[in-house]
């Protein structure tokens, strides 16, 4: 009997949706269920919530229109920190890294980049910022460690105003521009 009563709720929640007004029923679009996703199938899933078979919102939105969701998810990220939430953290980490993805796939098809680039970008940075990891600089304490990082990041802005490409730039001339800069002082 139980069975019988599901069905036909079934029956008229399906009838319901095959007759919605203004275009809202659509086929179930078939994405793999799975007990663990990974960075692939986020990518994949932003791009079928983006194509045409997604979500009409999701399609029509730009950098600027999402941009205040980016800020809200990253301080949602910061008060879960403050209230050392772990539960909530790996939640708001995931909606910041829902955002990264959204913008990368703006990006990608306004042709400017991707989220390859983004990361390729990201370990590129981490690298330079990190001479006294992948170069041959040196520090023992953290505070050298933050020193670098705040003297490559200045010096990698100087770089941007003479109209260079941080990304043109290897980690040895990184090193020599930043001995350079330090003997001017």
């Amino acid at each position: 009997m139980k069975n019988s009563k599901k069905l036909k709720f079934l029956c008229i929640f399906k009838e319901f949706f095959a007759n919605f007004p203004c275009g809202m029923r659509k086929s179930m679009v078939n994405f793999v269920s799975k007990l663990s996703y990974d960075i692939s199938d986020l990518l994949k899933l932003m791009k079928l919530l983006r194509s045409e078979q997604g979500c009409a919102w999701d399609r029509e939105q730009t950098h600027k229109s999402i941009r205040d969701n980016l800020i809200e998810e990253a301080g949602e990220a910061a008060a879960a920190i403050d209230e050392d939430n772990t539960e909530e953290l790996l939640e708001e980490l995931g909606d910041l890294l829902m955002q990264v993805v959204f913008h990368a796939d703006i990006a990608e098809d306004d042709g400017t980049f991707n989220f390859d680039n983004v990361v390729n970008a990201t370990c590129k940075k981490l690298i330079r910022r990190h001479p006294h990891v992948f170069g041959n600089m040196i520090a023992i304490t953290p505070e050298q460690s933050i020193s670098f990082w705040e003297d490559i990041k200045l010096l990698e802005m100087d770089i941007k105003k003479q109209g260079r490409r941080i990304s043109d730039i290897s980690l040895e001339e990184l090193e020599k521009l930043y001995r350079e800069s330090k003997l001017e002082k």
